[in-house]
């Protein structure tokens, strides 16, 4: 089995920002989520 990366946790000063650059500048998945401040986006074996 190959190696995949799962989950990846960062804390940000802007979600906002960081949320189009994940999603937008390099095309991941966003999973939408309600409640707080936190993004999910999907990796390879994520889901």
């Amino acid at each position: 089995m190959k190696p995949k990366i799962r989950v990846i946790t960062l804390g940000v000063a802007d979600l906002e920002r960081a949320t189009r650059f994940y999603g937008e500048g390099l095309g991941l998945p966003k999973h939408d989520f309600e409640g707080g401040n936190i993004s999910f986006f999907s990796l390879e074996g994520t889901f």
